[in-house]
């Protein structure tokens, strides 16, 4: 038994690793005989076997192996003929098999679904939490599949009650959490607590009219970082997360099944229930928003008093929930929830538990960003309690600090340039500088937080500009020559880690913006366009990604020190026109955009010529990509849009080289920018596309209407602009005739005829 249990064993480990060159031509295809044989397995006597027999199955589901699944029905039935096995392992495995099938043949699965929902619900609750676990991935699982709703609906009164009771910390949990310890602040970090820390590079987004920018390519979504620590995967993570996306699909009809229990939960004696209600109320926030309304002016007030209980986890995961509804305590009057809640969290930024500051200080930072201005009035007290926690923190939690500092910036923006503001957080912030080595990866998130913090204090960030300044430029040049080091001797040296040059460029960035022409001398006393000029060229998208953000904003700031580097940074602009790399194309689309702008404007100021002069040579280089990127399919918004104004400012410095091309983009040029908010890009831009029409009226024929429909997006253009419109919408209707124009006019929708009609006469 022993010999057989341990070959099988050696199956499993190459089913593992071979599962590709078993299912091959090359070997004949050996699982066509495997597959069946695993299969009479699932019967032995052994349960061992009968484990290990499964396993090696499961291992050529994803994979969709061919001989599985000549043999899918077999391997149905003797997955069910298991469902009872005794031995856990055995129920494990089913249980696995099960979930991935879920994904790959769900059509197999269906006559059978209501039969597999009430076993899988017995094995959410079976005793060996291993199983549990597997069992629990199902609801995850089928909650992404599109006949979720349907097959769910009549077993969520039963669903529900498993879930939550799934929420509660285990035993062990709570061992390993340190739960009974309540004060650990003095105790020193070790390193393996300290994740990993990715910085996000910096994108050139518009500003649209919901208000914010509202797509972002790669939003990472770290909502349920509420236990962290316990980053293995376990049933109170599996349950929440399951809990969450069923939300998500029922919407509000979850919640006849989840208010009776909460109500139970919310405010039961034993805390580790409460916490567990807490937990729940966290993990609906997203789906039943809606439905939670009506229950908001009770629970609020009440999450707040957790944030007081004497029992850290309580605390840590009261801290959670609310930031889950900060949307909603910003839009109540600020003295009924805002206010209380804000004070209470500011308390636990202080809390004498590691845990609760960290989560006191990331649910601070949701509520920065959604209470934006109307923190203002309370600065001087956030400040007072962010810089105090300096000195309080351990390394883990001071990183979550900086995180915190850097959101309150962008969040109240000029309103930190206070000379009171500015005394109070600098120096702590300097002192922290000055303390870390150049080689120190503590540096990425202070720097991401001083250019936080210098794009909004604007001048008053000068006193501190230039050693600032120099260091960036110090980190980009170091990083540089060990870059070239690695690549001449790959043997002698290490590969740089060029974080440091990225978050770098992006704090030059966020200096550039923040201190406008302040930025000039620091950028004559330095060798910053050279090192540009490398980065640029570098083979890591994310370096260029940072780089180009650089070009455009030092081209707005001092323009003067861009200029003689043109001839130089335009080709490498034009190759990075590839969508491939989104955030890359991104930026180099708008660099070349303010590049234009300021060529055109420059040149007019110093010498009267024809403003596109200049700029023409480079026209050739880079609107055949412009154009190309602008009809493709399924390019992302924000690259849509950007494209469309550097089009547009082409054409409006060099509008003879631009307007041959007219019809070729004017239709999703329209397209793209009639959502953007009115801007100084959207004005130029729309200069452009005017002059454009100008020099090739028959450009814009075919695709009037929806220039038409891009004009009537503006809510107040400026009055020169205005009257360009009126003489294009003008000049159009005289040439047609009245009675086509009637004709044309009748094919626009009520809207854009009665707006078109009220501000331009037409």
């Amino acid at each position: 038994m022993s010999v057989s249990q341990g070959s099988f064993g050696a199956l499993q480990k190459i089913c593992e690793d071979s599962s590709e060159l078993l299912d091959s031509d090359a070997l004949n295809r050996p699982l066509n005989i495997m597959i069946p044989k695993f299969l009479q397995f699932f019967k032995h006597c052994s349960p061992k076997i009968r484990s290990h027999a499964i396993a090696c199955v499961n291992q050529f589901i994803i994979g969709r192996a061919q001989a599985l699944m000549d043999n899918i029905d077999t391997f149905i039935e003797s997955l069910f003929a298991l469902a009872a096995d005794e031995d856990s392992e055995v129920r494990k495995n089913v249980c696995r098999a099960l979930v991935m099938l879920l994904e790959v043949r769900i059509d197999r699965l269906i006559p059978h679904m209501h039969s597999i929902i009430q076993y899988m619900l017995q094995r959410t609750q079976d005793p060996d939490e291993n199983v549990a676990l597997e069992a629990c991935e199902f609801w995850l699982t089928l909650a992404e599949q599109p006949i979720c709703k349907e097959m769910l609906s009549g077993h969520l009164v039963q669903l529900i009650p498993i879930l939550v009771n799934g929420m509660k910390y285990s035993e062990i949990d709570i061992i390993l959490l340190k739960g009974d310890v309540e004060e650990d602040e003095a105790v020193p970090d070790s390193d393996q607590d300290i994740k990993p820390r990715f910085h996000k590079s910096r994108t050139v987004t518009l500003q649209h009219e919901g208000g914010e920018d509202e797509e972002d390519e790669d939003i990472e979504d770290d909502d349920d970082d509420d236990d962290d620590t316990l980053s293995d995967w376990n049933l109170r993570k599996c349950s929440a997360a399951a809990l969450d996306v069923l939300a998500n699909v029922f919407r509000d009809e979850l919640l006849p099944h989840l208010l009776p229990l909460l109500k139970g939960l919310l405010f039961h004696p034993d805390w580790v229930i409460k916490e567990s209600g807490i937990l729940v109320l966290g993990a609906i926030a997203e789906g039943c928003m809606q439905g939670m309304i009506p229950y908001l002016p009770e629970l609020i007030p009440h999450l707040i008093q957790c944030l007081c209980d004497k029992k850290a986890l309580v605390r840590s995961i009261a801290c959670w929930t609310l930031s889950r509804y900060a949307h909603w305590v910003v839009s109540q009057p600020p003295d009924s929830y805002l206010k209380p809640l804000m004070t209470e969290l500011l308390k636990r930024i202080l809390d004498g538990n590691k845990r609760v500051q960290e989560a006191a200080c990331s649910a601070f930072a949701t509520l920065e960003e959604e209470a934006c201005t109307e923190l203002v009035p309370y600065l001087s007290f956030i400040l007072d309690t962010l810089v105090f926690a300096f000195g309080k923190y351990q390394h883990k939690n001071l990183l979550i600090l900086y995180d915190a500092i850097g959101t309150l910036a962008d969040s109240v923006g000029h309103h930190l340039n206070q000379p009171e503001y500015i005394q109070k957080l600098m120096p702590p912030l300097i002192a922290k500088w000055n303390e870390l080595k150049d080689e120190d990866k503590d540096l990425f998130p202070l720097l991401e937080c001083l250019s936080s913090v210098a794009t909004a204090l604007q001048s008053g960030f000068l006193p501190y500009c230039e050693p600032v300044y120099q260091r960036c430029v110090t980190l980009v040049q170091k990083t540089l020559a060990q870059a070239m080091m690695y690549n001449q001797h790959p043997d002698q040296y290490e590969a740089p880690d060029k974080d440091f040059m990225i978050v770098a460029l992006d704090l030059l960035s966020g200096l550039a913006e923040g201190l406008g022409a302040h930025v000039e001398q620091l950028v004559a006393r330095s060798n910053i366009m050279t090192l540009l000029f490398q980065c640029m060229q570098d083979t890591m998208p994310e370096v260029r990604q940072s780089s180009f953000a650089l070009l455009g904003d030092l081209t707005k700031a001092c323009f003067l020190h861009v200029k003689p580097c043109i001839a130089e940074f335009m080709p490498i602009l034009g190759l990075n026109l590839n969508p491939e790399f989104i955030s890359v194309c991104n930026n180099a689309t708008w660099a070349i955009g303010e590049i234009s702008m300021q060529m055109g404007t420059h040149i007019k100021q110093q010498s009267g010529n024809c403003p596109g002069a200049e700029m023409q040579p480079y026209v050739g280089m880079v609107l055949p990509n412009l154009v190309e990127i602008i009809n493709r399919p399924n390019t992302p918004k924000t690259l849509l849009e950007n494209t469309a104004i550097t089009i547009g400012r082409l054409g409006y410095v060099c509008p003879q080289e631009v307007a041959p091309q007219l019809q070729h983009f004017i239709r999703p040029w329209c397209t793209s920018l009639r959502n953007i908010r009115d801007n100084e890009e959207k004005d130029s831009a729309f200069r452009g596309i005017c002059v454009m029409i100008g020099v090739n009226p028959a450009g814009v024929v075919q695709d009037f209407i929806f220039f038409c429909d891009a004009v009537a997006s503006w809510v107040n253009p400026k009055d020169d602009l205005r009257d360009m419109f009126y003489k294009i919408l003008h000049g159009f209707k005289d040439q047609v005739g009245e009675e086509n124009w009637q004709q044309f006019s009748e094919q626009f929708p009520p809207l854009l005829k009665e707006r078109l009609s009220a501000c331009y006469g037409v």
